[in-house]
């Protein structure tokens, strides 16, 4: 038995040795570290995620590369719509043949407008950013650009989207069409959409219309009754990836299959984009892992 000074003495070495031994495989302030996250492999040539609230960049691949965008072109359509002074959702816009006709000319995605009919702005945002309709992107660069003919309208609204991507610092950008639908030189980065969806998430308008899986809605038709068009949402995050609060599909012959994607969970948000996936399923899985990546790495 160790009794006295002798026993105090080596229960003190034991409490040194036992506190020596917590620092060892605690570190110095007794927290173990934290696992770092395995950065995931994508499919598409590009990819970036970052945190909303502060900018951080969480992942890059290829983040500055020039790639064409399709219809997540569709993001600087909405947002120039919704940065008009004095804008009025409720206005009626009415439906021109040639917005019919653009569609057919191109193959192009459609919101099924019918000539004739009077679309307010709210709905044609819902048809624009749902079924990605080209010919809601049409009729919205119609009433919003300046100039006395049609042509003169789309060129100005057309500016108004590249100016507004200056001044979102979006330098690797440029747009030539009002849908993604190129006329040789349309293309942005994965940095810069993001940078693009993180401020368009700011509208209260926009959040509700991209989280939005499918809608209904009444419109008025030409000989004043009423008809009601029914939008499903292209984005199938929404339905796949709890917390997914967004943003918008694009594909196309050159873009082959993007997506702006953006999800919110315990009151952090992550938002991010993959451009040239090579099918619709593989930008959705892209969109998991780096979203997955993103909240782990917060």
């Amino acid at each position: 038995m160790i009794t006295g000074i002798q026993g105090v003495k080596v229960r003190r070495a034991a409490a040194v040795a036992m506190t020596t031994g917590a620092l060892v495989v605690g570190g110095a302030l007794g927290t173990a570290p934290a696992q770092a996250a395995t950065k995931p492999t994508i499919n598409a040539k590009g990819g970036f995620i970052m945190n909303n609230a502060n900018g951080k960049s969480l992942f890059t691949k290829s983040a500055d590369t020039k790639r064409a965008t399709g219809s997540t072109t569709k993001i600087m359509t909405a947002k120039v719509v919704l940065s008009q002074k004095n804008l009025n959702l409720d206005a009626k816009v009415t439906i021109k043949k040639s917005y019919s006709d653009y569609i057919v000319g191109n193959g192009a995605s459609s919101a099924r407008l019918i000539v004739g009919d009077k679309v307010t702005v709210r709905q044609l945002l819902y048809g624009l950013m749902l079924p990605s309709g080209c010919d809601a992107a049409f009729a919205l660069a119609d009433k919003f650009g300046s100039g006395s003919t049609q042509t003169a309208r789309v060129k100005s609204f057309i500016s108004k989207m590249n100016s507004t991507a200056k001044s979102l610092g979006m330098t690797n950008t440029k747009f030539d069409s009002f849908d993604g639908i190129s006329n040789g030189s349309n293309y942005s980065t994965p940095r810069d959409l993001t940078k693009l969806a993180s401020n368009a998430l700011k509208s209260s308008t926009f959040r509700t219309i991209v989280k939005t899986k499918s809608t209904k809605q009444k419109v008025t038709t030409k000989s004043g009754g009423y008809r009601y068009m029914n939008w499903s949402n292209t984005n199938n995050l929404l339905s796949e990836y709890s917390g997914t609060i967004g943003v918008k599909t694009g594909s196309g012959s050159l873009a082959k299959y993007c997506l702006v994607f953006a999800a919110t969970r315990n009151g952090k948000t992550v938002v991010g984009a993959v451009l040239t996936s090579s099918s619709a399923a593989n930008r959705t899985s892209d969109a998991k892992k780096l979203l997955n990546y993103g909240f782990a790495s917060l």
